[in-house]
């Protein structure tokens, strides 16, 4: 009677060779599973089925057949075309509903990592987060002034809420400011006036889009005619002057006017 010859790769026969050693109290389970690189439950295991049907149960159990990662790998390949063609803008979650429709079933979080791998999804924690780049201040003094409106009560309890107006120079922050009760037109070119009384001509303004500052609608007749750009009364004022005007992009600037002016001040 001719014995079955077996196959052993050489990972099989590494390990089997770990497991003799076993057998023959020469390497302690425990050590095994660390060599292995398993647990020490799994290496019970091996141990159990070497008894039970020698050597070559360690031999894989689907040779010359593909493997269910190879059929898994295909299946990948599918659903990603299908997905490209079809739900390229779709997160996996829809994306895996419709392909379950289209005769595809997959899980949300399996597909999750295919569209991840392939990729067609990009998770939230390694979504690149927009970094706000501070404007770098200006050298000079007089270069560059910051105008803005900051409501809140001020005079705490022994008076009304109130608006404070500052005028701050961009380089070395000095601050010129008025507590007035509205933010009006009117009330921005006192202040502003006051500044240039005290310190000079600004070479340029800096401010939000507020409507005192930027005029939106339609731009008069006689402008038009003009060539005029569309200006409030405030910026013909800073045009009259010969002073830039320079538009946030950011949508408040009272920030800076509440961190640089203290309250008990």
């Amino acid at each position: 009677m001719e014995t079955e010859r077996i196959t052993l790769s050489q990972r099989e026969r590494d390990r089997l060779k770990v497991l003799h050693e076993v057998q023959q109290k020469h390497l302690s389970q425990v050590a095994a599973a660390e060599r292995l690189k398993v647990t020490d439950r799994q290496v019970r295991r091996m141990l159990l089925r070497i008894r039970e049907r020698g050597d070559g149960a360690l031999v894989h159990g689907l040779p010359g057949r593909p493997s269910n990662r190879k059929l898994a790998a295909r299946l990948e390949q599918k659903v990603l075309a299908r997905v490209g063609q079809h739900y390229a803008d779709f997160g996996p979650t829809l994306a895996a509903e419709h392909l379950a429709k289209d005769g595809f079933p997959v899980s949300r979080e399996t597909l999750r990592t295919w569209m991840t791998k392939a990729a067609l999804w990009r998770p939230r924690c390694q979504r690149v987060k927009k970094i706000h780049v501070w404007r770098e201040r200006r050298a000079s003094f007089g270069e560059l002034v910051m105008q803005d409106s900051s409501p809140f009560r001020w005079l705490e309890e022994r008076g009304p809420a109130c608006q404070l107006i500052a005028v701050i120079d961009d380089a070395t922050s000095r601050i010129h400011a008025r507590l007035t009760e509205h933010d009006t037109t009117e009330e921005n070119l006192r202040t502003f006036g006051g500044w240039i009384r005290r310190y000079g001509r600004p070479l340029a303004h800096y401010t939000d889009k507020n409507s005192i500052f930027r005029k939106a609608g339609p731009q008069p007749l006689p402008e038009q005619l003009r060539g005029d750009p569309l200006r409030t009364q405030f910026g013909r004022a800073l045009n009259e002057l010969g002073i830039e005007w320079i538009a946030a992009h950011s949508p408040h600037l009272s920030a800076a006017c509440t961190a640089i002016v203290p309250l008990g001040g």
